[in-house]
Order: structure tokens, then C-alpha cells, then sequence
């Protein structure tokens, strides 16, 4: 599946809600914590993902609010920006039904809808500074082996 990524001019948005061109050039500054992953390695998340497909019934592993997490960590990582359209494709269901998990996440504070300067009817998706915390978080506690009840 081709990405359909656009590199930041100026960094990434920090804040939450629907963010204006003018906030495009402040970068988004990490809340204290761990840092995110190597972007492969999330791609590498999301290809294990998608590889259950290939041995059970997809529709027993839908999750697209988290396929859309996974995809934009990635993109952030690598300093990407993704369009609205590339990750409707990215949560693996229907335009609308990505659609109204993307809306919802935006609502929530956990995307961040950044308007093309280059062009008024689209728009880019982005990471809240809450997501990437909870993000880097995620991941971090992935490193940290699981201690066997005694």
C-alpha cells in the first residue's frame, strides 16, 4: 500500500483541537518521558497487524482508532505529515466508518486536524502532545519485561 506522506516544512503542530496554518511552525515539544520508537519499528507493529489477515478473518481484529495511532506515530516519528484521506486507508475500514473514528479522536483531543495551506479543502492529521506522551508511554512499557508472579 503506497503512503501518501508529506514532509513538514516546519515541524508539527503542538496543542489540541483544529489547529491554524500559522501554528504549523511551532514543533511540537515532547512532554517529559520516554521518547517515541524508531518509526520501522511501528511500521513493523503494523505489518504484524495486518498479517493476521492472511491466516484469520479480518473482521475479528478491527481496531481502527488504534491503526490510525499506529500510523500517525509512525509519521511523527519520521516527521511526516498524513493526510486525512491516507489515513482513512491506514485504519483498514470503510471511508466512513474511519471517518467517524478520526472525527471522534479529534473531538477527544488526541488528533489534530491541521489545515493545508496549500489548499483549503484538505487537511492534514496529526498527533495531539497527549497522544505522543500516551504513545511513547505505550511503547516504552513494551521494553519493560513483565515480572512472574512468584
Amino acid at each position: 500500500m503506497k503512503r501518501d506522506y508529506h514532509v513538514p516544512e516546519a515541524g508539527l503542530v503542538s496543542g489540541f483541537g483544529s489547529a491554524n496554518p500559522a501554528e504549523l511552525a511551532r514543533p511540537v515539544v515532547p512532554i517529559s518521558g520516554p521518547p517515541l520508537p524508531d518509526p520501522q519499528m511501528v511500521r513493523q507493529v503494523i505489518a504484524n497487524r495486518q498479517a493476521r489477515s492472511r491466516f484469520f478473518d479480518p473482521e475479528l481484529f478491527g481496531d481502527p482508532a488504534w491503526d490510525m495511532l499506529l500510523d500517525l506515530t509512525a509519521a511523527h516519528a519520521k516527521g511526516a505529515r498524513v493526510s486525512v484521506t491516507s489515513l482513512c486507508i491506514a485504519a483498514g475500514v470503510p471511508a466512513t466508518t474511519a471517518l467517524r473514528w478520526l472525527t471522534q479522536m479529534v473531538e477527544s483531543g488526541i488528533f489534530l486536524r491541521v489545515p493545508d495551506p496549500a489548499d483549503k479543502r484538505s487537511a492534514f492529521i496529526a498527533l495531539s502532545e497527549k497522544a505522543i506522551a500516551a504513545m511513547s508511554g505505550y511503547f516504552a512499557s513494551l521494553r519493560t519485561p513483565v515480572l512472574q508472579a512468584a
